[in-house]
């Protein structure tokens, strides 16, 4: 059966900013340009605006659209940022944060890094990003994500998307001042607290809890896999 998916993308942008998730307009017209059943594996394409995390192998999930948005809210992200993701899955959340700090209607241009510790999922990212046109936007590194990436910081927002045991130091200290870091804290698989963690001077931060959520564990030497 033939799906509409920009129709499907329109109505569940619409519902979440209709349920108060999506604030700022600038998030629902990043969530309606980036096409997420281009990312996804083809047997889920058909349930890409479900509302819901999407499985894209090694046991890893691409997010519930409403925490995209969430993290996206919670991040303060805006056109010329630099940003660093932890956990790049598939490249579609990156895609969308692109879209937010590097829009192509902008002259402001921000830029995503996202570093993704399971190689086939850093190489599928990498094609997702290119065929659909964030090569220019995004650069994908393989690597342990829990260290942060420190070549290219220091970085005005980190997003991780995996559940840590703690907030990893060198993510803390690769924020600018002003910076905010958005982690998922606690049991991997059970139920963690979304933090905000701002840098609000050369060794000072502030740590806010958002709410629940749950993700997958954090790979690396300061996640709960250290591998």
């Amino acid at each position: 059966m033939f799906k509409n998916f920009d129709e499907l993308r329109k109505r569940v942008v619409q519902s979440l900013v209709e349920a108060g998730v999506i604030k700022r307009r600038i998030v629902a017209e990043a969530l309606l340009r980036v096409p997420r059943e281009e990312f996804v594996p083809e047997a889920y394409r058909d349930s890409a605006y479900v509302d819901s995390p999407i499985p894209i192998g090694y046991g890893q999930t691409t997010s519930a659209l409403h925490m995209v948005a969430w993290m996206c809210e919670a991040a303060e992200l805006k056109p010329g940022d630099k940003v660093l993701e932890v956990g790049g899955g598939c490249g579609y959340m990156a895609a969308v944060y692109a879209e937010i700090v590097a829009p192509r209607d902008c002259e402001v241009k921000g830029h995503v890094y996202t570093i993704e510790i399971i190689e086939g999922l850093a190489k599928r990212a990498e094609e997702n990003l290119r065929r659909l046109g964030y090569h220019d936007r995004v650069t994908v590194i393989r690597g342990d994500g829990s260290l942060g990436y420190s070549n290219a910081a220091p970085y005005d927002a980190i997003i991780v998307t995996a559940a840590s045991p703690g907030v990893p130091r060198p993510l803390k200290e690769q924020l600018k001042v002003g910076g905010r870091l958005v982690i998922p804290v606690g049991t991997p698989y059970y139920f963690q607290q979304l933090t905000l963690v701002r840098r609000t001077g050369e060794n000072e931060y502030e740590e806010v809890e958002l709410g629940g959520c749950v993700f997958v564990p954090l790979r690396g030497k300061y996640g709960w896999n250290r591998d």
